[in-house]
């Protein structure tokens, strides 16, 4: 009979993501992934209705503010379904971010009880929100069909699937900023507070409500294009409406700093978990 050796060790790599621990734990992944989500939406009147609701919502106040009122023009592409894909793609990040800000704080009765291997929480966030995400896609496809077959507009079907690989991306960005913030959060517990008014104002600094293109102001736009989430929304358009103002060097600067984000956060988590239950 062969034997299974774990071997927990106090110092692990600073740099690590852990992807073979966190691979053998995939069924605690997938159970706490399931945990996570029924108790989100627990004790609300429409469940995960809301998930359909929300992207409405949000996309009608985003058309009479900014499309009514400010007259913000969306590259030729229907009002509504600019503000529905441009919604759900940044509401993807923003869950994994605001999610995995409190990943130490909101976890500690878990993490003093048993060990696993921490990135196995913020790993079910990204499947959550992707799951998320997924559902939230049936407006957008919705209002997609509707002028599709209205003759009004068309989106690029080939470019749905195409749009789906920026997932990952936009999964490690996030992941990356949570985990940093996570790590921050376990000592000064006030940075918690400003998790949902810095998200928001991240938003506002990505072309999310307006494209690039309408951003007529040089400096404004330069500080713009410096947001790593600018090219992957703006590739996103392109994907699926054949307009965005994407380059090549623009994704290769949001890859690198994804990839510096990410190593930071994953630096920060693994020497924050060796003694964050003594400041938790």
């Amino acid at each position: 009979m062969s034997e299974h050796h774990v071997h927990i060790d106090a110092n692990p790599k600073r740099v690590d993501l852990q992807l073979r621990d966190v691979w053998r734990y995939r069924d605690f992944v997938w159970s706490y992934t399931r945990t996570y989500f029924a108790k989100k939406y627990k004790q609300t009147v429409l469940g995960p209705l809301w998930l359909l609701i929300n992207p409405m919502i949000n996309a009608l106040m985003n058309l009479f503010v900014f499309g009514m009122i400010a007259g913000i023009g969306t590259n030729g592409i229907p009002m509504l379904l600019f503000y529905l894909g441009g919604q759900g793609i940044w509401s993807y990040l923003a869950s994994i971010v605001t999610a995995g800000s409190f990943t130490f704080s909101a976890n500690a009765h878990l993490y003093g009880k048993v060990w696993f291997p921490r990135l196995c929480i913020p790993v079910s966030y990204i499947i959550t929100s992707a799951a998320e995400y997924l559902i939230q896609l049936v407006p957008f496809l919705l209002c997609a069909l509707y002028y599709a077959l209205t003759g009004a507009f068309m989106i690029r079907w080939s470019g749905l699937l195409l749009s789906l690989l920026l997932l990952p991306w936009l999964g490690a960005l996030g992941l990356g900023v949570g985990i940093l913030i996570s790590s921050m959060t376990t000592k000064y517990r006030d940075l918690g507070l400003l998790v949902s008014l810095g998200v928001r104002f991240w938003m506002y600094a990505t072309p999310v409500v307006y494209p690039l293109s309408e951003v007529r102001n040089s400096f404004l736009q330069k500080w713009i294009r410096l947001n790593p989430v600018t090219a992957v929304v703006e590739l996103f358009r392109r994907f699926l409406f054949g307009v965005g103002e994407v380059s090549p060097g623009m994704i290769a600067y949001s890859l690198i700093v994804t990839a510096l984000i990410l190593t930071a956060g994953i630096f920060s988590f693994n020497r924050i978990e060796r003694s964050f239950m003594d400041t938790v």
